[in-house]
């Protein structure tokens, strides 16, 4: 009897043992279905960028997680994804800051004429900016990584050698843009992307800004014949990876040190990708026989120098809200100085 006790309480013991041994062997085998917003099409190349990401992530992790790309906004629009990522619409979503002006107002800096080269320098410096600050504006998502379009430039149907030259000319542009425009003393005309076309070919604006690889994307070489770099204004599109923050909480330490790494690896991969777009454009517009007008550095320091007034305005704005915006847009033209 006494044995059959002891037998009794030694399986009893090793039960308990299994409850709570198990869970733990369970969650190591644990899997996780993701959802990818975002608003880009199928076939483009970022589209399928952004989907190597979510392979490399599976791959790494052994199929423990596994994500279903939702293109073109079918999922939720990219003015709205963000908001869908928070509420568990999606659990990721890439969208762009200026989509949802003043909601980002720190990481604004992104998208000021700070003097982009490259959208490779573009991508680098907003992930410095949120890692160094970690802006209290998206604390209620888990931020991946940020990317961005090349560095947007002037395009035009006559040359723009000076600033002089731009000096009342109608210009395509949409948000920041016209603000640049206007201090930079051309007239902004706000038109979509792909209203511009018909719009340069009859003469309703003369120029437009964007970045060089819109000249081949949209077929703007076909109705421009020159491309002025003005590098010292050029300012860029930033965009965010986010991931819903309940689920990434959810995961193992060693699934979220994976996925960590792959969003290192993403800056650097993405931002090529956008830059192989600008060569792409440089190339179609060069191969039309259009000419490409490099500024002098005296004459983009007087570019820069009028449009100083829309980085004193950020300042203004961030310091009204208690953000350190000084700081942060002295830390961005550094950083920008050390990698171009």
């Amino acid at each position: 009897m006494k044995h059959r006790t002891l037998m009794i309480s030694f399986l009893c013991v090793m039960a308990m043992v299994g409850t709570f041994c198990v869970p733990s062997a369970f969650s190591q085998a644990q899997t996780f279905k993701l959802t990818y917003s975002h608003f880009w099409p199928v076939g483009h190349q970022v589209t399928e960028s952004l989907a190597e990401w979510a392979k490399e992530i599976e791959k790494r992790t052994n199929g423990r997680v596994k994500t279903v790309m939702f293109p073109g906004g079918t999922l939720t629009p990219a003015d709205k994804c963000y908001d869908g990522v928070v509420k568990g619409i999606s659990t990721v979503c890439s969208s762009a800051l200026s989509y949802t002006r003043g909601r980002f107002p720190l990481m604004e800096v992104s998208d000021l004429p700070l003097g982009y080269k490259t959208a490779l320098a573009a991508a680098k410096l907003s992930n410095a900016v949120y890692k160094k600050f970690q802006p209290k504006e998206l604390d209620d998502v888990k931020v991946m990584f940020f990317h961005a379009t090349g560095p947007t430039i002037l395009h035009t149907k006559k040359p723009v050698r000076k600033l002089e030259d731009l000096k009342g000319m109608k210009i395509r542009t949409t948000g920041l843009g016209a603000k640049i425009i206007t201090a930079l003393g051309a007239t902004p005309v706000a038109m979509p992307m792909g209203d511009t076309y018909d719009a340069l070919s009859k003469g309703v604006v003369e120029g437009s800004t964007a970045p060089i690889a819109s000249l081949e994307g949209f077929k703007w070489g076909e109705v421009v014949k020159y491309t002025t770099e003005n590098f010292g204004t050029a300012f860029t599109t930033v965009f965010f990876v986010v991931m819903n923050k309940k689920v990434w909480n959810s995961m193992p330490p060693d699934i979220q040190k994976t996925i960590e790494q792959v969003n290192e690896e993403w800056v650097e991969k993405i931002g090529k990708i956008w830059d192989k777009y600008d060569q792409a454009g440089r190339n179609f517009t060069l191969k039309l026989g259009n000419t490409i007008i490099p500024l002098s550095k005296e004459e983009d320091a007087r570019w820069a120098k009028k449009v100083r007034t829309t980085l004193d305005d950020y300042v203004k704005v961030t310091n009204a809200k208690n953000l350190p915006g000084n700081e942060v847009l002295n830390f961005s033209l550094d950083y920008l100085k050390k990698i171009q």
